[in-house]
């Protein structure tokens, strides 16, 4: 989809009241009227540039994020996961688990946004993720065929999710940094 008429600080400024919306009214109650009106645009040109509210979302979480696993690439496995880790804030870690969580609600009555959602989100991330971890195969960090290697996206997501699950407690740096260690390294024989 064009976007040529959109500069990239108008795309951000309009990607950051998108955020600010999900996180004030959550997913369903956000509109493309409400996007239109806090970003002084019309819909029409929302729609002509993203398709769809799905869309917008998602691209919106896609430019948030701090870094990306194709992005990190230090050598060893561990440097890789610490380093993503370190690239993090814990008051964005606290306002992101949140949105994820009002956002994966969502992701159950709405299939659009469950499609755009792996299609922009979660697919490139696993791509980085599975180029990650096959560096520390081809480094002889990981043996090739280990089966804890099909679980790491799983355990990642479960890094985020769980603390605030079982806790009470948004996840934070510390936390994620000993669960790398604790968790998904020994997983995979490191």
């Amino acid at each position: 989809m064009a976007r040529s008429r959109i500069t990239p600080e108008r795309e951000a400024e309009l990607y950051g009241a998108v955020l600010d919306l999900l996180r004030e009214v959550g997913y369903d109650a956000l509109t493309m009227d409400a996007v239109a009106t806090r970003t002084r645009s019309s819909k029409a040109t929302l729609y002509r540039q993203w398709g769809s509210k799905p869309e917008l979302v998602v691209r919106a979480l896609r430019s948030d994020k701090p870094v990306s696993f194709e992005e990190i690439d230090t050598g060893s496995l561990r440097g890789d996961l610490h380093a993503l880790v370190d690239a993090m804030d814990d008051g964005r870690l606290e306002k992101d688990s949140a949105l994820m969580r009002g956002l994966a609600q969502a992701v159950h009555g709405n299939p659009d946004l469950h499609q755009a959602m792996r299609e922009l989100l979660i697919a490139p991330e696993l791509t980085g993720l599975d180029a990650m971890l096959q560096r520390a195969v081809d480094r002889g960090e990981v043996r090739e065929g280990h089966p804890a290697l099909k679980y790491v996206v799983h355990m990642t997501v479960g890094a985020v999710v769980a603390p605030l699950l079982i806790e009470d407690i948004p996840p934070n740096r510390a936390f994620l940094s000993d669960y790398v260690d604790a968790v998904i390294l020994p997983a995979l024989g490191i």
